[in-house]
C-alpha cells in the first residue's frame, strides 16, 4: 500500500522528473541528507536502475575526523491527496459431467492516500562542493569495498527530500461479489467480511487503514557519485553524468559506470515498427515459455495472473526473478507473508530452480520467465490494468497474432481467422484502451486494424509487444 502511494503521488507530481518514490516505510529513518544510496544496474535494458537505501551516510565512509555540516533549506512543498481506483467483472460457464456451472463476479478497489502537507528538505549543493574537496573515501570501508567489488553499481548521496508534516493515512477498500448457480469454492479467503446468501450470491469486503507518522519521507533525490581509484570524488551534478568506481586498465584509465538504460535507446525511432525492432532478439528468449511443458505452461500462466492483480506481489516475483538471473538463491525467510513465500516457492518448482546452488547457469524459461514479469512490472497501473482485462487465451492469441504484423508494418488485417475476436466490439474497446495506456493509438479502418506510436517516444509499446508475447506463449 505505501508503495503504491507514494508511486502514484510521483506519478502525478514528477513524471519524468528525478524523484525517487520510497517503496518501503522502514527505510524512511535512513533517508537523511547526505546518507548513502547504492544504484543498481538492472538486468534488461529497458529497466529503471534500481536504489537500495544504506544504513550510512557520506560522513560515516569519509577518512579523517572532521564530519561535513551542509546546509539544509527546508520550504514548504503541497498539499496532497489522491484516489485511484478500478472495477473488474467476469463471467464463466462450465460443464463439469452433468452438472453446469454459472460463476459472475465483480470487484472493485480503491486506494486512497492523503500525505496532507509536504514540505521538501534540500542540500546546498554549493557549499557541498566547497566541503568535498580535497576529502577522500575510505576505500577499506565494507560497503564501498562490496558496492565496488559488483561493477554495475555507483553510489548516489540523498540531496532532497519530500517528508510529511503531520500524521497522515492511507486507506484500501476491496468489495468482491459473485454469483453462483452451482457448486463455488474459494481456496484461500483473504477478506475480512464474508456474506452468503441462500441464492448463492457472495459478497466480500475489507478495509486496510495504515497511519502514516510525521516527518516519514516519501520520495528524494540523490547526487551520484564519481569515485577514483585514490579515494577522491567528484558530484556527478547533471542529470546525464553518471556515476561509478574507477578501475585500473592497460589500456589506461576507465570507470565502471552505472548506465541509464533505455533512454537514449529509441530517441531517433518514431513508427511503431522502427520502435519493435528490438523484438526480433528479444523473441528469441521469450518464446521459450511455448516449449514448457503443457502442464508447465499452464501453471505457470495461473501464477503469473495472479501476481497481475496484485503489484505488491508482482513486485515479489520481479525481485526474485531478478535475484535468480544475477546467480543469487532469494531467501524466502525474508519475505513477510506466506502467500508470498508460497508464490515464490511454486516459482522454484515450476522452473526446476529449488535445491539449486547460487552461481549456476541460468536457464532460458527463467531468463524468459524474467524478461515477461519485468516487462509487466515496468507497466504503469493503467496499463496493468487493462491487461488483466484482455488476458484470456483467445484473446492473447489475437492479440500475439497482432504485434508480429505491427512489428513489420502499420495494418493488420482482420481478415485472418487468428485475430478474429478483435471483431467484437467489447473486446475491441478493452484491447484498444490496452494500446491506449502503452502509447498507441489502435483504430479500425474497413477491414483492418491500424496503428500509430505516439509522442513523446517511449519503451512502452516495446513492453507491452514483450507482455503479450510471454503470455500469449504460455496460454497456448
Amino acid at each position: 500500500m505505501f508503495a503504491k502511494a507514494t508511486s502514484n503521488l510521483l506519478q502525478q507530481i514528477d513524471p519524468d522528473g528525478l524523484l525517487i518514490p520510497v517503496s518501503r516505510l522502514n527505510d524512511s529513518d535512513k533517508l537523511v541528507p547526505l546518507s548513502l544510496v547504492v544504484k543498481r544496474k538492472r538486468f534488461w535494458f529497458w529497466q529503471q536502475p534500481k536504489h537500495l537505501v544504506s544504513d550510512f551516510t557520506l560522513n560515516d565512509v569519509l577518512t579523517g575526523d572532521d564530519p561535513m555540516q551542509p546546509d539544509v533549506a527546508e520550504t514548504d512543498f503541497l498539499k496532497y491527496k489522491g484516489t485511484f481506483g478500478d472495477i473488474k467483472r467476469g463471467k464463466m460457464d462450465a460443464e463439469v459431467g452433468q452438472l453446469t456451472v454459472n460463476v459472475e463476479g465483480k470487484g472493485s478497489s480503491k486506494l486512497q492516500s492523503s500525505f496532507g502537507a509536504l514540505k521538501k528538505q534540500e542540500v546546498d549543493v554549493q557549499r557541498l562542493l566547497q566541503e568535498s574537496r580535497g576529502r577522500v573515501l575510505d576505500l577499506e570501508h565494507c560497503l564501498i569495498q562490496q558496492t565496488r567489488e559488483k561493477q554495475n553499481e555507483a553510489f548516489g548521496l540523498v540531496k532532497e527530500r519530500i517528508l510529511t508534516m503531520e500524521p497522515c493515512f492511507i486507506s484500501e477498500q476491496v468489495q468482491e461479489q459473485g454469483e453462483c448457480g452451482a457448486v463455488l469454492a474459494f481456496r484461500k479467503p483473504k477478506k475480512i467480511q464474508v456474506s452468503l446468501n441462500n441464492d448463492g450470491n457472495m459478497q466480500m469486503d475489507s478495509e486496510v487503514l495504515l497511519e502514516i507518522p510525521a516527518h516519514t519521507v516519501v520520495a528524494y533525490s540523490i547526487i551520484e557519485l564519481e569515485v577514483k581509484a585514490n579515494g577522491e570524488y567528484e558530484l556527478c551534478l547533471l542529470p546525464d553524468v553518471l556515476g561509478g568506481f574507477e578501475v585500473d586498465s592497460h589500456k589506461g584509465t576507465q570507470f565502471v559506470l552505472c548506465e541509464a538504460t533505455g533512454k537514449d535507446l529509441q530517441t531517433e525511432k518514431t513508427t511503431l515498427s522502427e520502435q519493435l525492432k528490438e523484438m526480433g532478439e528479444l523473441k528469441v528468449h521469450i518464446e521459450e515459455l511455448a516449449d514448457l511443458p503443457p502442464q508447465t505452461r499452464s501453471r505457470l500462466f495461473q501464477l503469473i495472473k495472479e501476481a497481475m492483480q496484485d503489484r505488491a506481489k508482482l513486485a515479489v516475483l520481479n525481485d526474485v526473478l531478478d535475484q535468480l538471473c544475477q546467480g543469487r538463491m532469494p531467501d524466502l525467510g525474508q519475505l513477510e507473508l506466506s502467500s508470498q513465500r508460497h508464490m515464490v516457492q511454486t516459482l522454484l518448482d515450476l522452473l526446476q530452480l529449488d535445491g539449486q546452488e547460487a552461481g549456476q547457469k541460468k536457464t532460458s524459461p527463467l531468463i524468459a520467465s524474467y524478461m515477461l514479469v519485468n516487462a509487466m512490472e515496468e507497466m504503469n497501473e493503467d496499463g496493468l490494468t487493462a491487461l488483466g482485462y484482455c488476458s484470456s487465451a483467445p484473446v492473447l492469441q489475437a492479440l500475439q497474432q497482432l504485434v508480429q504484423t505491427l512489428e513489420t508494418a502499420s495494418e493488420c488485417s482482420l481478415q485472418s481467422s487468428g485475430v478474429s475476436p478483435l471483431l467484437e466490439e467489447e473486446i475491441f474497446q478493452r484491447v484498444e484502451r490496452l494500446f491506449s495506456c502503452c502509447k498507441v493509438t489502435l483504430w479500425r479502418k474497413s477491414s483492418a486494424v491500424l496503428a500509430e506510436a505516439r509522442s513523446p517516444v517511449s519503451l512502452a509499446p516495446l513492453l507491452l509487444c514483450i507482455t503479450i508475447h510471454g503470455l500469449a506463449s504460455l496460454s497456448k
